[in-house]
């Protein structure tokens, strides 16, 4: 068994498809619309395989994000090696994202950074 993919809502469709193909180079499928509802997604593709769903709808309510909230806290991306994510991380903060940790080598030995990324949604980087 496997997950096969993970799905969030997002405010700009487009602007979250531009923002995972520009900093983690995902290969998007076709837009999908439901007339009817008016739903719309998209399924990224990215290099090992994963599969990240972007969902919008009419009714989508944009709230603010606490750091600290029940649920999925981040979304996690291993980017094979701490220069990449040194590399990464110096980018989206010249960009203008907000790295919130990092990067650095936690208690448990994991080497990361994480940012605040597209519409609020945490973001983290490892090896």
């Amino acid at each position: 068994m496997f997950i096969d993919h993970v799905a969030i809502y997002v405010n700009d469709l487009e602007a979250a498809k531009d923002f995972f193909i520009k900093y983690f180079a995902a290969v998007s499928g076709e837009i999908y619309r439901n007339e009817k509802t008016g739903f719309s997604s998209y399924f990224l593709g990215f290099e090992n395989g994963a599969k990240l769903e972007i969902m919008n709808r009419p009714e989508i309510e944009k709230t603010e994000k606490p750091f600290y909230k029940s649920g999925y806290a981040h979304l996690a991306f291993s980017l094979g090696s701490k220069s990449a994510v040194d590399e990464l991380t110096k980018k989206l903060e010249n960009d203008g994202f907000e790295i919130t940790s990092g990067p650095r080598t936690t208690g448990d030995g994991f080497y990361e950074s994480a940012f605040i990324g597209i519409e609020g949604n945490i973001i983290e980087l490892t090896v």
